[in-house]
């Protein structure tokens, strides 16, 4: 079994820990389906936050999806003019028996913008709209 990094990001549409915490179980729970994960497959996450997003940590919302005993570290990510806000952003490594090019990252809402190349229809449609 190959240890294998999988990225992902989201949006939010305000500073709010109900919002981080939820766009952060929906951005767990499209990776786990898309990639057939189950808790015990993951070794780590590191998720990053643009600096106006202080409410809540998204590692909160991943203890909220169930894992408890994953190794989580948040941080901020770096400012870059014209970069994407309000954004949260993840790199999950896991073991995976399957090769680079058959996984499949997930780019939500506002963060399909990141990397249009990864998308799948619906994914940047708002909460409650997506398939």
């Amino acid at each position: 079994m190959a240890v294998r990094a999988l990225r992902g990001a989201t949006t939010v549409d305000q500073d709010d820990p109900g919002e981080i915490r939820q766009r952060t179980i929906e951005l767990l729970t499209t990776l786990f389906d898309r990639n057939g994960l189950v808790a015990d497959d993951v070794v780590s996450i590191f998720f990053t936050v643009t600096g106006d997003l202080t409410s809540l940590p998204p590692a909160a919302g991943a203890r909220a999806f169930g894992l408890l005993d994953v190794p989580l570290l948040c941080g901020q990510e770096m400012r870059t003019e014209g970069g994407l806000g309000q954004c949260v952003r993840l790199m999950l490594h896991a073991d995976i028996d399957r090769p680079r090019d058959e996984l499949r990252h997930v780019f939500l809402h506002r963060a399909v913008t990141l990397r249009p190349d990864l998308a799948e229809p619906g994914d940047d449609a708002p909460v409650g709209d997506r398939p």
